[in-house]
């Protein structure tokens, strides 16, 4: 039977072919190489018996995961991919072109203009609303609906989703605008001549606009694909090397700003106004997106950074933690803490969690537990811990002082957490007795993501009228 007699065969190479296409370390020359083989393997499975939707599924795993083939290209053409960062768009990998009627492999895996354009507009959109309204505290209120839009707009470029999914992810952002701009917060103000401070809810209202529009903007990422395990898994790898890249970038940034500040200062020129008024706020802005364009570029080229980080961090955690659970026993005096140090160990219990998500993300499923994995266990138990000892210090802050917007806002993300912690470390322990597979580990954490955004949600819709907009 001739390929062009064989529909579903076609077919199924088809939907293999474009997933192998999204991986940045194959080119289209590199996946027309492994198609070749690939079908050389399905006719000699097929000459033996099998149909041919037997013979791909088994050709496809004699030829490897698509993990191992990354790695495998990753190895033999190191200096190639390193070029594949900066290639230009205008040509396939190598200087060879793509076959005719197919968009060129290498135009998709870079998209180097296309990232800048879009921080550029981002830049733009943030500046332009703070010369608009003169009230730079509304731009930082409004920072999520400005900046992300740009994010969801490249992983639409590089994804291209169904035009239903980027209707609803539109409308999403509208939504959320409109509650961020029309809600009347007590202290907030686009008045020129008012400097004002925003109002608790009006900050909460921020973070958590920008916590749900982050993993809206996951949505377009997954190509719309939104309830699988798989793509929410891909999300969160990308969050981690995302926020390691825009750290760096941030820091170089800086450094480089401050150099340039003071060589200027040398020869009598203070540009420090115009470093701190545009090429910051600007800066920040376009780095999102240049941050986003990295890690897509580096996809597979090397190690991927956050789950290295994870190893090395997560015994530092664990000893932290225990540290405090020592002294909380000793001293007791987390209960009677003050409302900044209540908020820093919520942030360690959102790190515990992070570092556990991203541990999760880089460990191969079908390896057994290990010294990793129990020590994993230590690490949830002791957060348990730790969540509980808040808790109690949450409640009593409340007793004595009455319900805030903060304080209800930290209960409630201290609940959230300590469902997530209890039953992460339950699983985690079922695993490395080996009473649990690797899979519902992981599934606990992709699936408890809309607990996240539910609240995040909560925070910005139903925060500011139940609190007065105070």
């Amino acid at each position: 039977m001739t390929t062009e007699q064989r529909p579903l065969l076609d077919e199924l190479i088809a939907s293999w072919r474009d997933w192998m296409e999204r991986r940045d370390t194959l080119s289209v020359r590199d996946v027309d190489e492994l198609e070749s083989h690939l079908r050389d393997r399905i006719d000699a499975l097929g000459a033996a018996g099998l149909t041919d939707d037997e013979a791909f599924l088994i050709a496809v795993k004699r030829l490897g995961s698509m993990d191992e083939l990354s790695r495998e290209y990753a190895a033999e053409h190191s200096g190639r991919l390193w070029k594949q960062l900066v290639l230009t768009e205008t040509a396939g990998i190598d200087g060879v072109d793509a076959p005719a009627g197919m968009l060129p492999f290498a135009r998709r895996a870079n998209g180097l203009p296309v990232a800048l354009a879009l921080g550029v507009g981002a830049g733009i959109a943030v500046k332009a609303t703070e010369v608009l309204t003169g009230d730079p505290e509304l731009v930082l209120r409004n920072i999520s609906v400005l900046v992300l839009p740009f994010l969801a707009g490249w992983f639409a470029w590089r994804r291209r989703p169904p035009l239903t999914t980027l209707v609803g992810i539109a409308a999403v952002f509208a939504v959320v605008a409109l509650a961020l701009n029309l809600y009347p917060f007590v202290g907030g103000s686009s008045n020129v001549t008012v400097a004002t401070q925003n109002s608790a809810t009006a900050v909460l209202a921020t973070i958590g606009a920008i916590v749900a529009l982050w993993f809206v903007t996951g949505v377009v990422d997954a190509g719309g694909v939104w309830r699988s395990d798989r793509t929410r898994m891909d999300f969160l790898r990308f969050s981690g090397e995302w926020l390691v890249y825009y750290v760096l970038i941030a820091l170089v940034g800086g450094a480089l700003s401050g150099l340039t500040v003071a060589v200027f200062a040398s020869i009598g020129i203070d540009v420090m106004p115009f470093v701190g008024e545009w090429v910051l706020p600007c800066g920040a802005a376009g780095a999102v997106l240049v941050s986003a364009w990295l890690v897509g570029a580096k996809q597979r080229v090397i190690e991927n950074i956050a789950p290295v980080l994870t190893k090395v961090f997560t015994p530092l955690f664990t000893l932290m933690m225990l540290a405090l659970i020592i002294a909380a026993v000793m001293q007791w005096n987390l209960v009677d803490g003050s409302r900044d140090l209540l908020i820093a160990f919520d942030l360690v219990l959102v790190v515990a969690v992070a570092l556990l998500v991203y541990s999760i993300s880089a460990r191969d499923p079908g390896l057994p537990p290990g010294w990793f994995d129990r020590l994993q266990v230590l690490m949830l138990t002791a957060a348990l811990v730790v969540d509980l000892v808040v808790l109690v210090a949450m409640v009593v802050r409340t007793g004595e002082f009455g319900w805030s917007a903060n304080k209800t806002a930290s209960l409630g993300l201290n609940l959230i957490l300590l469902a997530s912690l209890a039953w992460a470390a339950w699983l985690h322990l079922g695993f490395v007795q080996r009473r649990v597979p690797f899979g519902v580990v992981e599934r606990w954490q992709t699936g408890y993501l809309p607990v996240y955004v539910g609240w995040a949600a909560i925070i910005v819709f139903a925060f500011p009228p139940l609190f007065g907009f105070v």
